[in-house]
């Protein structure tokens, strides 16, 4: 389908009741590095259209659907070996994620995608660089783009080790306030009627956002950020009891895509603060379970003091019924003496074959 014949897409700056979410793709798309955008919720929460509205305010105005049924080679692309033993040259055939450069790569239900697809996904998204090996033979190409992937959690989840590996998450809920719900099918109803005509009255918008990414991307090599920073990130990372450092670098680096936006002169802890929710809420522990289970497992695997003195687990024939019962085992009976019975025509187990 050719831009001339290409339907419309809803306008980024008309998108209703959806602020963190917008948040989050505007910052993934100022710096792709942060690792994407995993985006959960139900069916008619308009998923797919946030994805298709940032897709047009990148440079390239592209987005790149992924299709469940992908092979590998067309996601990352394919080497001709036989023209590399021939002539020594090596011929590439571009994949999905040479086409997403510098535009949106958007996969809808990404979690029903295989684990292999979804690892080199997530390879090119925090790198912005894609390697393909045969044989011996390897490429790498430039893939700078932003991931969004969405999935509905009643069709089920990622694996923790690659959910933990998007950057930043959002979780999308029903709306169930009656006038919220009215401006957004209104705005729909309009788009639906006349898309061009509805679009015009966001241009202004639509190309602040435009410029503000822009802006954005450039001053973001100048921030920095201080030890207040550093220890505010550490604190609130701590508290969630979040697995490994990832949280620490993409919460950084959110803060900093952030303040970038708003064009600010410096990282700040309110920075990190607004950004927080998106970077833990996939990354997040109870800490006081966690410390639960830890002991519990600690306890099981290493026998104490008054486990070794502890009373045998089962009485012996000689104690009474009324010594073994406690208030915990209401109706104990201590083991009884069972009859054995030799059975005519069956040989025991140890007895030696003649």
């Amino acid at each position: 389908m050719n831009a001339a014949t290409q339907r419309p897409a809803f306008p980024f700056a008309a998108l209703i009741g959806q602020t963190p979410l917008q948040q989050a793709l505007l910052l993934a798309a100022i710096d792709p590095g942060l690792g994407g955008v995993l985006v959960s919720g139900p069916r008619g929460t308009a998923k797919s259209t946030a994805a298709r509205a940032l897709a047009e305010l990148l440079p390239e105005g592209r987005l790149v659907n992924l299709p469940l049924g992908a092979s590998e080679d067309r996601l990352i692309g394919t080497l001709d070996i036989e023209t590399v033993l021939r002539d020594g040259s090596v011929r590439f055939s571009p994949g999905l994620l040479a086409k997403a450069h510098r535009g949106v790569l958007y996969v809808d239900e990404v979690n029903l995608l295989p684990d292999a697809l979804v690892d080199a996904l997530l390879d090119a998204a925090a790198s912005g660089v894609n390697t393909v090996e045969r044989d011996g033979v390897s490429h790498s190409h430039d893939a700078s783009f932003v991931l969004i992937g969405t999935m509905n959690p009643e069709e089920g989840e990622l694996r923790p080790q690659l959910i933990d590996r998007f950057g930043l998450m959002v979780e999308l809920q029903n709306c169930f306030e009656p006038q919220v719900r009215q401006q957004i099918v209104k705005a729909r109803l309009a788009f639906d009627l006349d898309p061009r005509g509805f679009r015009a009255g966001y241009t202004q918008q639509q190309e602040t956002y435009v410029q503000r990414i822009r802006a954005a991307r450039e001053a973001l090599p100048q921030l920095d950020f201080d030890d207040a920073v550093h220890a505010h990130v550490s604190a609130l990372c701590i508290d969630a009891a979040v697995d490994g450092l990832r949280a620490d670098l993409v919460m950084l680096r959110a803060a900093r895509a952030l303040a970038a936006l708003e064009q600010a002169s410096a990282v700040t802890t309110e920075h990190v603060e607004r950004v927080a929710e998106a970077v833990l809420t996939h990354r997040r522990h109870d800490r006081e379970t966690r410390a639960g289970d830890d002991a519990h497992e600690s306890k099981a695997q290493r026998p104490t003091a008054d486990d070794a003195n502890a009373a045998p687990s089962q009485p012996s024939q000689d104690t009474a019924p009324d010594a073994a019962a406690t208030d915990s085992d209401w109706g104990y009976l201590p083991p009884q003496p069972a009859g054995v019975a030799q059975v005519k025509g069956v040989i025991p187990l140890n007895a030696k074959k003649r």
